[in-house]
């Protein structure tokens, strides 16, 4: 078996950069609403639409909420269509694992795991299917490293 999919698992911030200057369209997995407004799983992808992203927001909690960040509601991966460029996903690590199969069959070119969030076995079946994998970084961080 090839170890091809290792190269689409992003550890250099350089690369890790271009996955942002590539994408257009983000959907948030597991964003929070304006009310959680301190939390990173707010104010992240706040900063990303003001940077001129399209936020796809994607809770998992929240039942009620219909809009967030202006922009309405996905209730799961599979409703957003056409897939985003770029899931960034602000879940504990164990939860990661339940959302794979949708990740994959939504396609989108990259996905993001958060500051602090890691999951070494989702990010290779997400590699093995072609997708980019960035871990462990800050969407917001890196973004502004871009812009120097």
């Amino acid at each position: 078996m090839s170890d091809s999919w290792m190269d689409l698992l992003v550890n250099d911030p350089v690369e890790a950069a271009g996955v942002l200057r590539d994408a257009k369209r983000i959907a948030v997995l597991g964003i929070k609403t304006e009310q959680q407004g301190a939390q990173p799983a707010y104010y992240v992808p706040e900063y990303l639409q003001n940077a001129g992203y399209e936020i796809i927001p994607v809770p998992v909690y929240y039942p009620d909420v219909t809009q967030i960040l202006g922009q309405p509601v996905q209730r799961d991966l599979a409703s957003i269509a056409p897939p985003p460029d770029l899931v960034v996903v602000f879940r504990r690590p164990g939860d990661i694992d339940r959302h794979v199969d949708d990740l994959v069959a939504l396609g989108p070119a990259a996905v993001w795991f958060q500051s602090g969030i890691r999951n070494d076995g989702a990010a290779r079946r997400l590699a093995e299917a072609g997708i980019r994998v960035v871990q462990d970084r800050c969407t917001m961080v890196e973004h502004r490293r871009l812009r120097r």
